[in-house]
């Protein structure tokens, strides 16, 4: 169940692969970001990653059920805020200490 699950009850085709794909790809441009790998790029990735996923995931769920309805609203907004932290760190850049700002000091 589970992720896979849930993205089976979305109706995504191969939610297995999908579930696997996602993670993976979440755990990957988390660490590029935590060294600071080519931050700029991963963090756009990761804004439209949120931005499709909140929509995906969360925009019209709920049924009929007022306050599902509502929970889903705000995960949606909670993921488009996310994207707008990402869009932000891929404005600053990565910093001195990163992969990326070596030799920056």
């Amino acid at each position: 169940a589970g992720t896979k699950g849930y993205f089976a009850g979305l109706g995504l085709p191969l939610p297995t692969l999908a579930a696997w794909g996602t993670g993976l790809f979440e755990l990957i441009a988390g660490l590029l970001i935590l060294v600071g790998f080519q931050t700029r790029i991963i963090a756009l990735l990761l804004a439209a990653f949120c931005i499709v996923a909140g929509f995906i995931g969360h925009y019209g769920q709920g049924g009929g059920d007022a306050m599902l309805a509502f929970l889903h609203q705000q995960m949606l907004m909670k993921d488009i805020a996310i994207s707008g932290g990402f869009v932000a760190l891929a404005m600053a850049g990565a910093g001195a200490w990163s992969i990326d700002g070596r030799g920056a000091v």
